[in-house]
């Protein structure tokens, strides 16, 4: 079936920049990237938490809740995965432009998927957050058991162990959380925030 022809985007009355107002920050989506066990998701709903005690309007996006509803037919493969990408980031975009800050974390092991959802926003609306830990830290903390299945042969491209991850080469942001508490990491986001006028202090 080829793409339809008969469809044409809507403006609305009230813009992006009405709803920064109306929120008083920046909408952009915060995307935490890295391997299985890093601390994406801990550090995600920590965060969220802090932004929303201090009034900011935000949502997460979380890989495996993804999967649970919008994405539930996509497997692993590298296909799959970029499909999975791709749909978060139109997402995304349009969370942005609802005026959230979003909060999305996904392994996103690949360089270019990451950087088609830079280019899906506008400069500055996309914030590469890579939540750095070694992979032998990520095995022994192995949250969910994975890692254990991956080497046992009952997970197949399982990142890290034999389907690539990609580290980003210049992210806005490296949160090592084998260096840092998860306090001491969420408070470097939020002043990272601050610092780059996303939000006010």
């Amino acid at each position: 079936m080829g793409k339809p022809t008969n469809i044409v985007w809507h403006d609305s009355h009230v813009t992006k920049e009405d709803r920064a107002k109306l929120n008083k920050h920046k909408g952009a989506v915060l995307w935490f990237t890295g391997l299985s066990g890093s601390g994406k998701s801990t550090l995600t709903v920590a965060l969220e938490k802090e932004l929303h005690s201090i009034g900011l309007h935000t949502y997460r996006l979380d890989g495996d809740n993804v999967r649970h509803g919008l994405n539930r037919n996509l497997g692993f493969s590298p296909e799959d995965r970029k499909e999975n990408i791709r749909r978060i980031g139109e997402v995304g975009k349009l969370m942005v432009d609802a005026g959230l800050l979003t909060l999305t974390a996904f392994i996103s092991p690949y360089r270019e998927d990451r950087n088609e959802v830079r280019r899906l926003l506008e400069d500055s609306e996309f914030v590469e957050i890579y939540v750095k830990c070694s992979l032998e830290e990520c095995e022994t903390r192995d949250p969910k058991g994975l890692y254990k299945k991956a080497r046992a042969g009952e997970i197949k491209d399982f990142t890290g162990i034999d389907s690539p991850y990609e580290e980003p080469l210049s992210p806005e942001l490296i949160i090592d959380t084998e260096q840092l508490s998860l306090e001491e990491s969420v408070q470097t986001i939020i002043q990272f925030l601050i610092d780059k006028q996303y939000i006010k202090s």
